[in-house]
């Protein structure tokens, strides 16, 4: 079955760094996009970087651009969120995202359980 299971997160100081990891397995990890997303106490889950298949393309949300760098590796089926400067306002749960969509417009969207990042002193 799919799973998507996350690791990395933790307490840290204020300009901090942290590499979160997402183990994959179930599916076709080299199809699809991967994706990171958090969710802070009373806000929405946002999207926090994007990165396709073959790597060549990224994106990331204003906020984390210049600190956060997301990357892949299609043999060990993991992505990775490496995360410097981190400021108390990335304190969320991190949740990995896996998504493609079929020829036939199916959209296939797993979600892994989440690890915590705290940023605080």
């Amino acid at each position: 079955q799919v799973q998507l299971v996350e690791s990395g997160g933790g307490l840290v100081q204020p300009g901090g760094s942290l590499r979160l990891s997402c183990a994959a397995s179930g599916f076709n990890f080299s199809n699809y996009v991967m994706n990171w997303y958090r969710q802070a106490p009373g806000k929405e889950r946002e999207l926090v970087a994007g990165i396709i298949g073959t790597s060549s393309s990224t994106n990331y949300a204003d906020s984390v651009k210049g600190r956060f760098t997301i990357s892949r590796d299609n043999v060990k089926n993991t992505v990775y969120l490496q995360m410097h400067s981190l400021k108390s306002e990335d304190t969320a749960v991190y949740y990995c995202n896996a998504k493609w969509r079929s020829r036939s417009y199916r959209l296939y969207n797993y979600w892994g359980q989440g690890t915590q990042v705290t940023v605080s002193s």
